[in-house]
């Protein structure tokens, strides 16, 4: 890993990102889900939104966002393809108003992965093998991430967040992670 790049990630970076603050230490995965324009997969919005590119005119919600300014360090696309935006030792702006075990400011402290998807569909065995991939490698260059340092947006922002929803297979993804050798059952994604 080269200042925080991962090798196996096709880099889009976002200007959406700062230095972490000073002695900040990582110790928490956060896992999030996106589709833009909503329920839709496989476009180019998530890499605009990240870039603040996105066109307004292209699609009536993007009018509601265009603005905002976002990022996460990595996006697993539906097909297990991984892209990242942000290195993995800057802060990236993906948890907004959170909490984590008493600590606010998640940002500071965490590693953000969205999904490419919705809360109310399944996500495919391809994102679940390439998560789990992944969160391997970042707990080995991060320790103190553990299991139980990996949380959804909702556990963080709860009330104001939902993703990754009620279809994201928090007992599946563990096995899988723990087990390297695991899959994830056939009947989860599309």
């Amino acid at each position: 890993m080269n200042r925080g790049i991962l090798p196996q990630a096709r880099q889009c970076p976002s200007p959406n990102q700062d230095p972490r603050p000073k002695g900040t230490l990582v110790d928490l995965l956060v896992i999030h889900a996106i589709s833009l324009p909503p329920g839709s997969y496989g476009g180019p919005g998530i890499d605009a939104f990240f870039q603040n590119r996105l066109d307004p005119m292209a699609h009536p919600y993007f009018r509601e966002i265009t603005g905002l300014r976002a990022s996460a360090h990595l996006l697993i696309r539906r097909d297990g393809e991984l892209v990242q935006y942000v290195p993995l030792h800057r802060r990236a702006w993906h948890a907004g108003v959170s909490r984590f075990h008493g600590r606010e400011a998640c940002n500071d402290f965490s590693i953000g992965i969205e999904l490419e998807g919705t809360d109310d569909s399944p996500f495919t065995d391809a994102q679940y093998l390439t998560l789990a991939e992944t969160t391997r490698h970042i707990m080995a260059l991060y320790p103190t991430i553990t299991a139980e340092r990996i949380a959804g947006h909702s556990d963080i922002a709860p009330g104001r967040k939902t993703d990754p929803g009620p279809c994201f297979d928090w007992g599946g993804f563990r096995r899988t992670l723990v087990d390297s050798r695991a899959t994830m059952p056939a009947t989860l994604g599309p």
